[in-house]
C-alpha cells in the first residue's frame, strides 16, 4: 500500500505508520510536491498494489504526471483534508 500526500510531512506518513504494524502489509509514503520529504516515483508506483491518496486532486496530479506507471493498481481517494497546521 501506497500512501500519498502533498508534501509527505503529516498525512501520509501518519497512514504509513498506523498501517505499519499491521501482519502481512507492506506499506510507504510519498509526496507530489517538488520539495516534499520522500518524491512519488515510477519505481514506487510500480511496488505498489493500492494507492491511496488523501484527496481528489492528489490522484488527478498523480495520472498528470504518472499515468504511464500506474498500471492496474487501484486508487482510493480518502478525503483527508489539509486542516493540519504545518510544522
Amino acid at each position: 500500500m501506497l500512501f500519498i500526500c502533498s508534501r509527505n510531512q503529516l498525512r501520509s506518513p501518519t497512514a504509513e505508520q498506523v498501517f505499519s504494524s499491521w501482519p502481512g502489509i507492506e506499506v510507504a509514503s510519498a509526496g507530489l510536491d517538488p520539495k516534499c520529504q520522500v518524491p512519488v516515483t515510477p519505481e514506487l508506483l510500480a511496488w505498489a498494489a493500492v494507492i491511496f491518496v488523501m484527496e481528489r486532486h492528489h490522484r488527478n496530479k498523480l495520472l498528470k504526471h504518472f499515468r504511464a506507471s500506474i498500471k492496474n493498481q487501484k486508487i482510493v481517494v480518502l478525503g483527508v483534508t489539509d486542516d493540519y497546521g504545518q510544522q
